[in-house]
């Protein structure tokens, strides 16, 4: 009878396990770079930066090539969290309208929320909710009262983090080796909270500073890139430095999921939140006043500190270079290793895509977005909706005369992106699979499908009650308020309440 019933544990113990596993949803690690622009990765064309560890998971899982953020920081954060376009939200865009000198232009901004508001559920809410220990590492940018920190808005453990690379601040105060730096110190924090909580499911939310300015990074990284050749904009040492800390983070990630058996049960996603910051000395990178020819060698802004080629422009634009975005997926055995897939994806649709994976309840607001599971399940190519959105009623500026953005919305469609500049009512038609760089404006050559897409995107609007810059009366004698930069001055706040569209 003992071989017989060795035999019976044997075909059991094989039943039983994977049962088991199939019992327990997945872990989920979602990895956030910031202002990381989509090329600036050797797994999505760069010849200079080295990303092996990230080009490792994007040859174990796949790559998503026309996924979509907002132009800059916070309201990516927004949409990522809350699931809602900023439409609903009324977060367009990092701290006030008076960051930047909007007096003498034609339109008022709508007023930014800065705060994202208490009846928003968040996707940690809903899979703490669902029986998962969640954590938040980094960068939070979506209120700092106590009321808005991450660790009351779902997650478990929250430390929050941004602004310098090193002799950095937390929120909550936590001590941490001189001279370390932050992207070594998230990932300590990461690779702990891993450790701990091995035997139940988990989600780890890991958005890094790295490769925001200031331009720090520890200097045995410098030095491996110096005198490297650059390739086009892809040339400077410290940038590229930076970029190598944030790879080394995803590397300890995957070890430690290594070591702990847990790689083949969990979803470690990698996106940016904006595009590269570069890619403005095109004579087309940046939107001028009128009149205003650009500079025969380049802006005087120059072209930041990385290039977004073959995209137009970058952050801060809504032309691709700004919004278009790197977004890797692995989960081994489930999705295809080596695989990519160009259908067009954006912010709104990780929040369902979460609940989906996690079997958690869905929010007591609104969800904008569409699970993406289908696709990185290789089940199907396309996704039910018919168009992704944006809508930036404001300014984002680039001194001297010049603008990243003006107020826009924009309409995606398959191949065909129209973009409405609010000013004038202008319209600007592209096919992305034929112009990815945005060249060539076919609003005036084919006007019905023009029209098509114009009528859509006002229905949008229309549906998610998007405020509307207003009529600026311009004083012509009144001097113009003094730019400020990114993140200095005091923010002026708008209550939760007048965000629209909770529901």
């Amino acid at each position: 009878m003992r071989p017989v019933l060795s035999l019976l544990g044997v075909l059991l113990t094989g039943l039983v396990g994977p049962l088991v596993a199939a019992d327990r949803p997945p872990n989920i690690i979602f990895v956030l770079a910031d202002d990381l622009g989509w090329t600036d990765l050797a797994c999505f064309g760069s010849k200079y930066y080295e990303t092996p560890n990230i080009d490792r998971l994007a040859a174990q899982g796949m790559r998503l090539t026309n996924h979509h953020h907002c132009q800059n920081c916070a309201p990516t954060r927004s949409a990522l969290l809350s699931g809602q376009y900023g439409a609903r939200t009324g977060t367009y865009t990092v701290g006030s309208i008076d960051r930047f000198s909007w007096q003498t232009r034609p339109l008022r901004p709508v007023d930014n929320v800065t705060n994202l508001s208490l009846n928003r559920d968040t996707f940690a809410n809903q899979l703490k909710a669902a029986g998962y220990a969640t954590a938040m590492f980094g960068k939070w940018h979506l209120g700092s009262a106590p009321d808005y920190h991450p660790s009351k808005r779902g997650f478990d453990e929250a430390i929050e983090s941004n602004g310098q690379h090193f002799d950095f601040k937390t929120d909550p105060k936590t001590k941490y080796p001189k001279g370390q730096y932050l992207a070594d110190f998230l990932t300590d924090k990461a690779v702990d909270f891993i450790q701990r909580n091995q035997a139940k499911p988990f989600l780890l939310y890991l958005p890094h500073f790295g490769v925001h300015s200031p331009f720090q990074a520890k200097s045995e990284l410098v030095a491996k890139f110096k005198g490297k050749p650059g390739v086009g904009g892809h040339n400077n040492p410290t940038y590229a430095a930076m970029l190598a800390s944030v790879d080394e983070s995803v590397g300890r990630l995957m070890a430690k999921l290594e070591e702990l058996k847990l790689a083949d049960n969990t979803v470690l996603i990698f996106a940016s939140d904006n595009g590269g910051v570069g890619g403005y000395g095109r004579p087309d990178g940046l939107i001028r006043e009128p009149g205003m020819k650009p500079k025969a060698g380049g802006d005087e802004d120059g072209d930041g500190i990385t290039d977004n080629t073959p995209l137009r422009s970058g952050k801060g634009s809504l032309y691709e270079g700004g919004v278009r975005v790197p977004f890797i997926v692995r989960w081994p055995g489930k999705v295809a290793a080596g695989s990519a897939l160009g259908t067009p994806t954006v912010h709104v649709d990780l929040f369902p895509t979460l609940l989906e994976l996690s079997g958690a309840a869905k929010p007591r607001q609104t969800l904008d977005g569409e699970s993406l599971l289908p696709l990185m399940l290789g089940k199907s190519s396309t996704l039910k909706r018919d168009a992704i959105f944006q809508h930036f009623p404001g300014y984002l500026g680039a001194g001297n005369g010049l603008w990243r953005t003006t107020p826009v919305s924009l309409v995606q469609m398959g191949d065909w992106k129209l973009m409405e500049y609010l000013e004038d009512g202008r319209l600007e038609l592209y096919n992305l699979m034929d112009d990815l760089g945005e060249t060539k404006n076919l609003a005036t050559t084919n006007p019905d499908k023009a029209k098509e897409l114009h009528e859509r995107l006002i229905a949008w609007r229309k549906e998610t009650k998007a405020t509307m810059p207003t009529p600026n009366k311009v004083e012509a004698a009144a001097p113009a308020p003094a730019t400020k930069k990114a993140g200095k001055g005091k923010a002026k706040r708008t209550t939760e309440a007048e965000a629209t569209g909770a529901k």
